[in-house]
């Protein structure tokens, strides 16, 4: 990402910087990858290091299924009933070793801050609006809206209206633009599908400097430890760099198309470690006067498929529902269903909407997951004879 600055900043690093009553402002650089990737450099009126007390909340490590049989299945989070806040919540369908999927029914507003130093934050706010406070500043978000946080920020979310429908993808590595669309100074290149005027960081950059009680909830290691800090922990006057919370509209996508039909790294929008994540919109389909517009059957021989549907207007997929997540696993084909593709043909443009986690290794999957299970969708590839 690009560099930012917000708020009052000295003239250089590691220099003296004083407040109006003379004493030091406390730097603090927020670092990954041990110096050697992006950072940012903040300035605090208090001691960011400072608690009064700590809690021990107990384990947040995802429980999974460890034998499952190979298929294809279809989770109806319709059927979720509001919980929580958007970090309790959360309720994990499946997780590998280098992320977590989590749903979320948001039913009340966070009362405290929240950190994950566990792993970046890729949040998918499906049908809500508000603002997250942060280190950084404010984010202010819409319907549509990927939210990524870098693993470190303290934030917290507030909803105009509840319940709230959202994915909250947690990446044990680094969730990035992917490499292709950037140049050799990491500026995005024209064949991008989207700009960086398109990513939304901090707008503004409120500061505190109130006393009192503060809660801040800290994901690390699958635990969760509650903090209490003795001013409130977003009294950042500053910050310059690289690293930092930023929002990106799933409706800014600018979909690539073509003559035929397009492989689907053409809707990537991030990658992590070990996955990716795709955005299917609304778009021109293939105009080839042969074209078949909906996906040939493909064999996930080595990664995984899971869609979230915005809505219920995919063309290659029949039965599914606004809120329906396809699980497509690894070693067995997967593609439209009985006559899609017949159904497809001459169509000239698709509203559907959609987010796609590709992963290289195999998920594993909850039993919540198996809970909102349809289990008769295998049947829908079989053919009456």
């Amino acid at each position: 990402m690009r560099y930012v600055a917000l708020g009052q900043l000295p003239k250089k690093h590691h220099i003296q910087f004083r407040k109006p009553d003379g004493g030091l402002y406390t730097e603090q650089l927020f670092s990954t990858h041990g110096f050697s990737s992006t950072m940012s450099t903040l300035y605090h009126i208090h001691l960011p290091t400072e608690v009064t007390s700590w809690e021990d909340m107990g384990s947040c490590a995802p429980v999974y299924l460890e034998e499952q049989a190979l298929r294809h299945l279809h989770l109806k989070t319709k059927r979720l009933q509001p919980l929580g806040d958007a970090i309790t919540g959360r309720i994990c369908m499946m997780g590998n070793g280098d992320l977590e999927w989590n749903q979320v029914l948001v039913a009340d507003q966070m009362d405290y801050f929240f950190k994950n130093t566990d792993g970046d934050e890729c949040l998918f706010i499906h049908d809500g609006s508000g603002h997250m406070e942060s280190l950084f500043g404010t984010i202010h978000f819409r319907e549509g809206d990927y939210i990524v946080i870098p693993r470190g920020t303290i934030y917290k979310l507030h909803f105009d209206k509840l319940p709230v429908n959202m994915l909250a993808i947690v990446s044990y590595g680094k969730i990035e633009v992917p490499k292709r669309y950037r140049n050799e100074y990491g500026q995005l290149m024209e064949h991008a599908p989207f700009k960086e005027r398109d990513f939304r960081p901090p707008s503004d950059l409120p500061v505190h400097d109130e006393e009192g009680a503060f809660k801040v909830l800290i994901r690390s290691r699958n635990h969760l430890t509650m903090y209490t800090m003795p001013h409130h922990p977003l009294d950042v006057v500053g910050w310059d760099g690289y690293d930092f919370p930023y929002a990106f509209n799933i409706h800014d996508f600018q979909p690539i198309t073509g003559k035929l039909h397009m492989p689907p790294p053409i809707h990537q929008t991030f990658q992590g470690n070990g996955f990716v994540v795709c955005s299917f919109c609304p778009r021109m389909l293939d105009y080839h006067p042969d074209a078949i517009v909906v996906p040939y059957v493909h064999s996930n021989v080595d990664s995984d498929e899971v869609l979230y549907y915005c809505n219920d207007k995919f063309g290659s997929r029949k039965g599914i529902e606004e809120g329906s997540i396809t699980i497509h696993p690894l070693g067995i084909p997967h593609g439209p269903q009985p006559g899609a593709v017949e159904a497809s043909i001459g169509a000239k443009q698709t509203e559907e909407l959609a987010v796609m986690v590709d992963t290289h290794r195999p998920f594993k999957i909850t039993q919540a997951a198996l809970d909102i299970e349809d289990p008769d969708y295998w049947k829908s590839w079989q053919v009456k004879r």
